[in-house]
C-alpha cells in the first residue's frame, strides 16, 4: 500500500472498472497491471488485431492512450493520489509492435509539485526490451 492507501489490487480494480464503462476506456480492457510502487506502474498488453492499424501494428492512437492512462495510474499511485488533468503530452514512436507481441508500458512520475506533475512512459517489447515508443505527460493537479 502507498501513502494514499491505494494498493495494487485497488489499482487493478480501478483499471477494470474504467474498462467496463460505456466510453473510450474500453479499449484498455486487455491491459494487465504487472507491478506498482509509489510513482511507478508497469502494465502489459499483448497486441491483438483489435489494437492495430491497417499495417497490422500497434495503432499510434492506442499507444497515446496507453501513455496517457498508465502515467495517470502512476500519478494516482503516489502520496497525493491525484489524477489531475492533461496539460501536455508528447510521444515519440520508434518501432512497431506486431500482432502477437507483448509490450510493457512502464510509467514513472518524474516530479509532482503543488499544481503540476510530470511523468515519462516507455513502451517496450517484453521479450527484446526494444523501445517501441516513449512519452512524456504533464498534468495539472489543481490548486
Amino acid at each position: 500500500m502507498n501513502g494514499s492507501g491505494l494498493c495494487i489490487s485497488a489499482l487493478r480494480q480501478l483499471m477494470q472498472a474504467m474498462c467496463q464503462g460505456p466510453g473510450y476506456d474500453r479499449v484498455l480492457s486487455k491491459v494487465d497491471v504487472v507491478t506498482a510502487s509509489p510513482g511507478k506502474v508497469v502494465c502489459e498488453l499483448k497486441v491483438e488485431e483489435e489494437h492495430t492499424n491497417r499495417l497490422g501494428t500497434l495503432h499510434g492512437g492506442l499507444t497515446a492512450t496507453l501513455i496517457d492512462t498508465i502515467s495517470t495510474a502512476a500519478l494516482m499511485y503516489t502520496e497525493n493520489g491525484s489524477a489531475g488533468v492533461s496539460v501536455d503530452m508528447n510521444i515519440t514512436y520508434m518501432n512497431a509492435a506486431k500482432i502477437g507481441q507483448s509490450v510493457l508500458i512502464t510509467a514513472q512520475v518524474l516530479k509532482q509539485g503543488r499544481t503540476l506533475a510530470f511523468a515519462t512512459v516507455d513502451v517496450t517489447d517484453k521479450v527484446t526490451g526494444k523501445l517501441i515508443a516513449q512519452g512524456r505527460h504533464t498534468k495539472h493537479l489543481g490548486n
